[in-house]
């Protein structure tokens, strides 16, 4: 990374300039894990300006409503993603110029970002204040909302509370090299490469996930601080051994992993191959809360998400009344750090309390009577079958811990008597072959694990998911396929 991108901002700033009325001024960047990518972030954070870090994999048109969502009025991408820019910029009439990292300049509207800043000094500018990252939600339940956060009162190079916050939980210390095996637009990590490099760390950034090479990586690099999705941990659970044992993982000090529920039996193996450095956390890109729990306390409390330690939880009935410990309601937060769905008032509405006292992004789970957070789901994917609430994620978990099982999503489709009946969508380790016999063995297996009701009614196979290289599944693609001509209760 450049010191800190400062003709870059100089360059953005200016273009931007006076907004004629629009709420704010802001930018997007459009690219793959690229060398450019940090710089590109880091000019809004000296700057004063809201960004947008956009999905790498989002077809012109979603691209373009998310420019044009944002009030984006620059786009920085780069020479793999310029051809669907190009096609996205068409409606996005907002935009005053498109910046390439690593292509030639096309005319006055797209140019080249090293030719569009050479003009400019790289002295900081006279002005510098805290810009902020304006992240994306997935889109898994709908069109992807803006998380807009107030932008902080604090000087542009010092961190703001929040960040602070994350690198004390996530213990950051100076001088660390982290991995980052994900890609850069989503917030986890995003915001880790950003607190390690404001530690004067080093950030290792891959170009995609590949299970070995991460081993490989860390080896190489002396990794000392790495963050994980449990998909990740179930395929390289999935190396064979003498490739798992052939690399030197000692530098690791601190493996977290987050954003999705981890099965039990996957984090009890990933503990026991790395040792007790695995740390887990539960938030969510809205920042409205943050829970933790290290190795020791997850072994004393298998399946907690963490305890909180940022932010209050509470866990809420129907009618917003508190329930007991070990009681399933929705998980809300005493939010920690106030934000807004941008431009969307109902929206913001559905996920704050009347009072805006609390937030929540629609988990379901329970607390124990020491405060740890246990997730059941997302409340959308509930399964109403026969008029009994099944939450899916208990046999997804166990499905992804059989040998021959690569992924797998568990979810609800139509049932003329039933209602709902779950349904198992799996994707298979490379060396199995899809048929009856096999439909049979995981059914027969999450029925050994299982309460019936919980289980699958029949199983189809899959060669590959709607999964970012998150490790996120977009499981309502493949839900909508079996409900479509139906009338779906879910919204």
């Amino acid at each position: 990374m450049k010191d800190n991108g400062r003709r870059d901002y100089t360059l953005i700033s200016t273009t931007l300039g006076p907004t004629n009325g629009v709420q704010f001024n802001h930018y997007a960047v459009f690219m793959e894990n690229h060398p450019r990518y940090i710089e590109c972030g880091i000019a809004g954070e000296r700057s004063g300006l809201y960004y947008t870090n956009v999905n790498s994999y989002l077809t012109e048109g979603e691209l373009a409503y998310i420019v044009n969502n944002s009030v984006s009025q620059v786009l920085i991408t780069s020479q793999s993603r310029l051809a669907v820019a190009r096609e996205a910029l068409r409606d996005c009439h907002r935009v005053k110029l498109c910046l390439v990292v690593d292509g030639p300049s096309e005319g006055d509207a797209v140019r080249n970002l090293d030719e569009a800043t050479a003009i400019f000094p790289d002295t900081p500018i006279p002005n510098e204040s805290k810009g902020w990252a304006m992240l994306y939600s997935s889109g898994t339940t709908g069109q992807p909302k803006g998380i807009l956060r107030p932008l902080a009162d604090t000087p542009a190079r010092e961190m703001t509370p929040l960040g602070a916050a994350f690198a004390k939980f996530w213990d950051v210390r100076r001088g660390e090299i982290c991995l980052v095996p994900a890609p850069l637009y989503h917030s986890a990590p995003w915001a880790e490469a950003g607190l390690i490099l404001s530690f004067n760390g080093t950030a290792v950034v891959m170009e995609r996930f590949d299970e070995e090479a991460v081993l490989r990586a860390i080896e190489k690099y002396r990794v000392t601080h790495v963050q994980f999705v449990p998909t990740m941990f179930s395929r390289m659970l999935k190396l064979p051994p003498d490739v798992r044992a052939r690399y030197d993982l000692s530098s690791l000090r601190y493996v977290l992993h987050g954003a999705a529920p981890c099965p039990v039996p996957v984090k009890q193996a990933m503990i026991d191959w790395l040792g007790p450095i695995v740390h887990e956390y539960y938030s969510a890109t809205e920042g409205l809360g943050l829970a933790m729990c290290d190795s020791e306390q997850w072994l004393k409390h298998k399946g907690t998400v963490g305890k909180a330690v940022y932010g209050e939880v509470r866990v809420l009935d129907a009618e917003m009344r508190e329930v007991p410990p070990r009681t399933v309601g929705k998980i809300w937060f005493k939010t920690a750090h106030p934000f807004e769905y941008f431009n969307d008032p109902k929206k913001t509405a559905a996920a704050n309390s009347p009072d805006r006292t609390m937030s929540t992004v629609g988990d379901v789970g329970y607390v124990d009577e020491e405060g740890f957070i246990y997730l059941t789901d997302r409340e959308s994917f509930m399964i109403i079958s026969g008029g009994a609430n099944i939450y899916p994620q208990e046999c997804e978990n166990l499905l992804v811990t059989h040998p021959k099982v690569r992924d797998a999503a568990v979810f609800g489709a139509p049932n003329e008597e039933m209602g709902e009946e779950v349904k198992a969508v799996v994707q298979l380790m490379a060396d199995v072959k899809p048929g009856p016999e096999t439909e049979a063995e995981l059914i027969a297996f999450c029925r050994r694990h299982l309460a019936h009701l919980k289980c699958p009614r029949s199983i189809d196979f899959e060669d590959d998911f709607p999964r970012l290289p998150t490790g996120k599944l977009y499981k309502t693609a493949l839900r909508d396929r079996y409900w479509k001509g139906h009338s779906s209760r879910i919204l």
